[in-house]
């Protein structure tokens, strides 16, 4: 088993993207106070470069590239908001960037990421494997393959967030009873798990997936990982993997309390009352830790809450239907 980072890196990840990455505000709902009965606080990562948190990871990573390396260029795979952050942060740091893609990737994630100044390839998400698809370019041109996930700097890059919430809630003599994030991969998540129980170890950690795609509430019932049976057919794009990172499930493993699963519809209705309430454009993959809160899946009356808006990156005709 590879080294898994530590709270320590996390904050060495805080130090390197400082300056670079933004620092999201966290933004507060008097209606969603009402709504949950608790005092809730909403990291935008929408308001992040590249419109997601996957920046802070992309940005961290490739920061520890060597100088000498850094001509052979990067390969990422992503369904959309990791190759919008990889591109980005290559740019800046001057790295030529590949991107590998799903077809079914909305359109605005892989024209951003096209214009950031990577190079885009598309594979078929139900057919193709994209491991094999990527690792194929990285053999054939001698780059880097940077994953979304299974990566020591990524996961302590992501897990600025929740550093930053905690301190930012500790600036309002405050500590979180609970924390949602929305789940893919896991590596926000356990990043994010680290740094927050570095400094609040009592606070209680959710995943949160959409309906048939819940592998991480399956995985943390069953103490290993579970698979899902399908890779393909949900408006959470960004959430669709196949199983858990063996890194970032070794980590969550530890900190997380369970897992939260919401359904389409839930999704589509915080789409629109982010619109509606936050004045906020999220995709829906970032919305979910928002539906799970306002259809009450988990019972926070009374408590200190805070939850994650991973991202805003959705397309424009999709986003008018979800909130009309």
């Amino acid at each position: 088993m590879p080294e898994l980072p530590t709270a320590a890196d996390v904050a060495d990840a805080a130090r390197v993207i400082s300056g670079v990455a933004l620092r999201t505000p966290l933004l507060t709902s008097p209606e969603l106070d009402t709504i949950t009965g608790a005092r809730v606080f909403l990291k935008a990562e929408t308001l992040q470069r590249a419109g997601a948190f996957k920046f802070r990871g992309a940005y961290n990573r490739l920061s520890r590239i060597p100088d000498e390396r850094k001509a052979v260029g990067v390969v990422a795979l992503s369904s959309g908001n990791h190759a919008l952050g990889v591109a980005t942060a290559a740019r800046l740091l001057g790295i030529r960037a590949t991107s590998v893609m799903p077809m079914d990737s909305p359109a605005t994630k892989r024209e951003r990421t096209a214009a950031a100044g990577a190079e885009v390839v598309l594979f078929d998400r139900d057919k193709d494997d994209r491991v094999a698809v990527a690792n194929g370019i990285a053999e054939e041109r001698g780059a880097i393959v940077v994953p979304p996930f299974e990566d020591f700097f990524i996961i302590a890059g992501q897990g600025t967030v929740g550093r930053e919430i905690v301190e930012d809630l500790n600036e309002l003599k405050l500590t979180p009873d609970a924390v949602l994030f929305p789940c893919g991969g896991g590596g926000l998540l356990a990043g994010s798990a680290l740094a927050i129980h570095d400094q609040a170890p009592s606070t209680e950690l959710y995943s949160v997936e959409p309906e048939e795609f819940d592998d991480h509430a399956r995985s943390f019932i069953a103490g290993e990982r579970r698979a899902n049976q399908k890779a393909s057919g949900s408006i959470c794009d960004g959430l669709l993997v196949q199983m858990p990172g063996e890194l970032t499930f070794q980590i969550n493993k530890q900190h997380v309390t369970g897992g939260l699963i919401v359904s389409e519809e839930e999704v589509k209705r915080a789409v629109a009352f982010a619109f509606r309430e936050l004045k906020l454009v999220v995709e829906p993959s970032g919305a979910a830790a928002l539906a799970a809160l306002l259809s009450q899946h988990i019972d926070v009356r009374g408590q200190t809450v805070a939850i994650v808006l991973t991202g805003g990156n959705v397309d424009a005709g999709l986003f008018a239907k979800l909130i009309s």
